[in-house]
């Protein structure tokens, strides 16, 4: 587990582990050694921004009470504690008018090579090259008419499309799971926002990528799993105890609160008091958890299920998201892609090291198509997708004219984003791009409205405050930014 510093303003957790437990008690320092090769050092006279310095588990922050709280003010609906999101991220972004929202009577080089195909839904056309798409387009609803004034650079729209905000004057502000996981809190003993595989990598701006607490802290930054679940050997993350653990080294790991009581009096005694005793519960729930393990552990679905979403690192992310939410976590956020460099994306530009239109038929598109449709059909079937909103968005789209190499550039003037499930009355188109599909010609739609929207299906009161940077209110969304009603 990595170390990390951790002080009252992120509200981070900490837990370790090893085959010891030892404690000794120094005039001027005090070690802890909780079963683990980390160590917490405290001082006579700590201030709380000294307390611990141990492994991490920054998901686990204290938002119960932020939850109940919002709850009795009337910000949180009631009835809607179930509610779940998975946030589908294309990175590197699709090219809207090959996939969503085709233009078959526009020149050649605008069209692109593909044929549009009828689907499920009523008048709805979509690309050939998604026909598992279309068997289920009854269940999603497109928005034609998405668009930003962000630069044309991954990273910008990354940070702007998970946030609903541009990154400025040094705001961060939260992933839309990292605001749930502060009104919300966990559900379970799992966290309340996961992301799979991994965190996004380097987009090429240098800017935050947007998939973190932001100005709520490190408590509420996301549990990643940093690793494949679709290889051999996949197991649950490294956090999680190991089979090999006993029952006899479990229960003194439920010893710890009381090593703390008895070791950490100085720190007892201050107001930060509540915030060990929240959080190594929180942690050590999660360590100790079988439900969490059992979530995490694919083998426990069967070959058929599996190779249903298909055998590869998305579409097992996939299956691992339905298995996460179905045990009580709130967000996922699924990467379809790592970062824009040193493998095939939707970053379609034609020259190598990119792929071409072509590339993304043969390359992306299959995979990619199996799992959603996989995965929305599964949580239909399991009762799940009226509670769950499934949301697909990317920084951008491509640029209407395809290039001499072809593909298509970035293009964050127009793209399509669609939702099922959470509300979401599926098989309707939202908003309508120009013929070229280079600009909305109707019902603009921006990110502040699709992050609303997301909130808008989790139950929240789009006027809700969180506490922003100095401890200034900041409003969940901007002032006039409202939900995408006609989704509903």
């Amino acid at each position: 587990m990595k170390n990390v510093r951790i002080d009252e303003s992120s509200h981070t957790v900490a837990l370790v582990q090893d085959d010891t437990v030892s404690h000794k008690l120094a005039k001027e320092e005090m070690m802890l050694s909780l079963e683990g090769k980390g160590k917490a050092q405290t001082c006579d006279g700590m201030t709380r921004r000294d307390f611990m310095q141990v492994g991490s588990l920054g998901a686990m922050g204290l938002s119960l009470p932020h939850y109940l709280q919002a709850k009795e003010a009337g910000k949180i609906r009631p009835g809607n504690d179930n509610k779940a999101c998975i946030m589908i991220f294309n990175l590197g972004a699709p090219s809207h008018i090959d996939l969503f929202d085709m233009k078959p009577e526009a020149a050649a080089e605008v069209r692109g090579p593909f044929k549009p195909i009828s689907t499920t839904a009523d008048g709805v056309q979509i690309s050939e090259i998604l026909p598992e798409h279309a068997k289920i387009a009854d269940k999603f609803s497109l928005v034609r008419s998405c668009h930003h004034t962000g630069a044309a650079v991954h990273d910008a729209g990354w940070q702007m499309m998970q946030t609903g905000r541009q990154f400025t004057g040094g705001v961060n502000t939260p992933h839309a799971g990292a605001v749930v996981s502060y009104l919300r809190g966990r559900k379970t003993d799992l966290p309340p926002f996961v992301v799979l595989p991994e965190l996004m990598g380097r987009g090429g701006g240098n800017l935050p990528n947007g998939q973190a607490g932001g100005f709520l802290g490190k408590a509420n930054d996301p549990f990643a799993l940093n690793a494949d679940p679709s290889e051999k050997n996949f197991k649950v993350p490294d956090l999680l105890p190991p089979p090999e653990v006993g029952t006899v080294r479990l229960e003194r790991r439920r010893k710890m609160r009381d090593i703390v009581d008895s070791t950490v009096k100085n720190f007892e005694a201050t107001e930060s008091a509540d915030l060990l005793n929240s959080n190594f519960s929180a942690a050590f729930r999660m360590m100790t958890s079988s439900q969490a393990r059992d979530a995490f552990d694919l083998t426990k679905e069967s070959a058929k299920v599996r190779q249903r979403y298909g055998m590869n690192r998305f579409g097992q992310s996939c299956l691992l998201a339905r298995r996460l939410i179905e045990a009580g976590v709130r967000f996922v956020t699924i990467n379809t892609f790592l970062t824009v460099f040193n493998e095939v994306t939707w970053d379609i530009h034609g020259s190598k090291p990119f792929t071409s239109i072509a590339g993304m038929k043969d390359i992306v598109c299959p995979m990619y198509d199996q799992a959603y449709a996989s995965l929305i059909q599964d949580l239909s079937d399991r009762g799940m997708l009226d509670d769950t909103l499934v949301c697909n968005i990317a920084e951008f789209g491509r640029t209407p004219k395809v290039n001499p190499a072809g593909g298509r550039d970035h293009w964050p003037q127009c793209f399509t984003s669609y939702f099922a499930g959470g509300g979401v009355q599926g098989g309707q188109v939202v908003g309508a791009s120009d013929p070229v599909g280079g600009v909305p010609a109707d019902r603009p739609v921006d990110p502040g409205n699709i992050v609303a929207t997301i909130f808008h299906s989790m139950g929240f009161d789009l006027e809700t405050h969180l506490p922003g940077p100095a401890g200034r209110p900041f409003p969940l969304v901007d002032f006039g930014k409202k939900e995408i009603h006609e989704l509903f």
